[in-house]
């Protein structure tokens, strides 16, 4: 079964908001509405394959800490990275 970038959209977009802790669950809910109508088929691939890392090691990576999983140099972990995240 394929989905359409609509599906693929709206997966993305659950998958970011219900982690499991709070903290990823704000974060990547900010990260992937920012972003998400912004990206083709390639980045939103990629955003999906970013999702199935474990919160420790996102958490780590976006802070710039030692991680035990080896992250791709791609658009999305690029952009992930360098996210600003503002609580307001």
């Amino acid at each position: 079964m394929t989905l359409n970038i609509d599906q693929l959209k709206k997966k993305i977009i659950y998958r970011s908001n219900y982690r499991g802790t709070k903290e990823m669950d704000k974060l990547l809910g900010a990260f992937t509405k920012k972003y998400i109508e912004t990206l083709d088929i390639k980045d939103l691939n990629d955003l999906e394959e970013l999702l199935d890392v474990d919160d420790s090691n996102l958490y780590n990576f976006y802070n710039g800490m030692t991680c035990d999983f080896k992250f791709k140099k791609n658009y999305i972990n690029s952009l992930f990275k360098d996210f600003e995240y503002k609580d307001y």
